[in-house]
């Protein structure tokens, strides 16, 4: 499959300034200057949005685009609303909203490029990100925004960031942060033995990047209150194994690397605690392998320990059903349709659902499904915008967020996952963006 498819203060006046901003996500005022699947067997491999994340057709916007959605009604969902626990956590993630993903941005690389680093941004999609790109997502209610963001092109032998890179994802971040969104960062396509890979093998070096990147970023964005989230990892795997999206745990190769995984989400968690500022209280989201939620909700799984109580937020990405959502339209057993009346289109949603509700949700502990999305396949767009209802309305009904991955794909014959024209400012699909914030009214 392709590959796709992120202070010391010196006098108490400052001092409860500084608290304050960590609480309540307003003006962070000057930074410091130091950032399912299926268990195997049930269905097809689970594909994590990687697979949607490589570069769309070159002319995304073109003037023989997308056609404009013919008026129509979405069903409302029948879903029944589960007991959600009154905790901290839960209203915070609750308040997230569903969102946004500005993916294949800041997410990109080609050893190629070789132009100014200030438009790295541009080589996937053609389009630089602007404060009125940001604004657009406000306008239209989203209240939370993940940026996906590989750092190793922008990486030195030690593994220090460009400062012009870092200030450029500082630069779109305050976009959203003074729209008072709630803003996720990660480390994203940094994959593989030269970054992190997770096997006991490789588990040193693999830790010393990850705390090399978090320390940076984390000084960086020491004064940014709990709006701003950090996510370890994006889809940590055994990249160019056969287990690098089909995890089998009872296999010790699988059972490593999920124990490794662990160590690296410890490292992950204890360089941001160590970084001071807002970060000692900041929310920070760990995932299983590829992100896969069986992984995530697997015996084997640990919470990393934290010194901030509940403060960590389960990741996961659900391209689910998958022969619907991510599955190419040309290969065998592809469907373009979806009706939420079916329970054979709804079961693999629910299901998997209702396992992160009850290992997580309904022990108070948060969980975001920071990726998911259904690829245009022909003319489906109405499927896709009931697939939406009732994929968010059953993760709201659970207590649970999710994200649209996209990608800025609107034409040609690829991974077709994008929803806002970047060069226009335009919903091309805003019956599927109703059915993203239906729920929130």
């Amino acid at each position: 499959m392709k590959l796709k498819r992120i202070i010391t203060l010196t006098v108490f006046l400052f001092l409860v300034i500084g608290i304050t901003a960590c609480s309540d996500g307003t003006d962070p005022g000057t930074p410091s200057d130091g950032s399912t699947g299926s268990l195997p067997g049930n269905e097809p491999p689970y594909e994590p949005a990687e697979s949607a994340d490589m570069p769309p057709s070159p002319d995304t916007s073109a003037d023989d685009g997308p056609d404009t959605e013919p008026p129509y009604e979405i069903p409302v969902p029948d879903v029944t609303k589960k007991e959600i626990p009154d905790t901290e956590a839960l209203r915070f993630t609750a308040g997230m909203m569903n969102g946004w993903n500005l993916g294949n941005t800041f997410d990109a690389s080609g050893d190629w490029y070789t132009g100014p680093e200030e438009n790295y941004e541009t080589i996937w999609v053609g389009v630089k990100t602007s404060k009125a790109m940001i604004d657009t997502l406000k306008t239209a209610g989203f209240n939370s925004i993940r940026i996906p963001v590989t750092w190793h092109p922008h990486v030195d032998e030690d593994f220090t960031i460009s400062e012009v890179w870092l200030s450029r994802v500082n630069e779109v971040v305050d976009y959203a942060w003074d729209n008072g969104m709630t803003v996720i960062l990660n480390i994203h396509h940094d994959d593989g033995v030269d970054f992190v890979y997770p096997d006991s093998e490789h588990f040193e070096s693999s830790a010393r990047y990850i705390s090399r990147i978090w320390e940076q970023v984390a000084a960086r964005f020491a004064g940014y209150g709990e709006n701003l989230i950090f996510e370890g990892l994006n889809e940590p795997r055994l990249v160019g194994t056969q287990y690098e999206w089909w995890q089998d745990m009872g296999n010790d190769i699988c059972r490593d690397a999920l124990d490794t995984l662990c160590n690296l989400n410890q490292i992950f968690v204890d360089t941001v605690r160590a970084a001071g500022g807002c970060n000692e209280t900041r929310y920070l989201m760990v995932s299983g392998l590829g992100a896969n939620a069986d992984t995530a909700v697997h015996s084997r799984f640990r919470l990393p320990e934290d010194t901030a109580e509940n403060k960590i937020i389960i990741s996961v990405h659900a391209y689910t059903p998958y022969n619907f959502a991510l599955q190419g339209p040309n290969e065998s057993g592809s469907v373009s349709e979806f009706d939420m009346t079916k329970t054979s289109n709804t079961k693999d949603i629910d299901s998997f659902m209702d396992k992160l509700y009850k290992t997580y949700i309904s022990n108070g502990i948060p969980v975001v499904i920071g990726e998911f999305g259904a690829r245009k396949k022909g003319d489906n767009d109405r499927s896709r915008a009931e697939f939406t209802a009732y994929y968010t309305a059953s993760a709201r009904a659970r207590g649970i967020p999710c994200i649209w991955w996209d990608n800025h794909g609107l034409t040609g014959d690829g991974e077709l996952f994008g929803l806002l024209d970047r060069n226009k400012l335009e919903w091309v699909y805003p019956k599927i963006v109703e059915a993203l914030l239906r729920e929130l009214e």
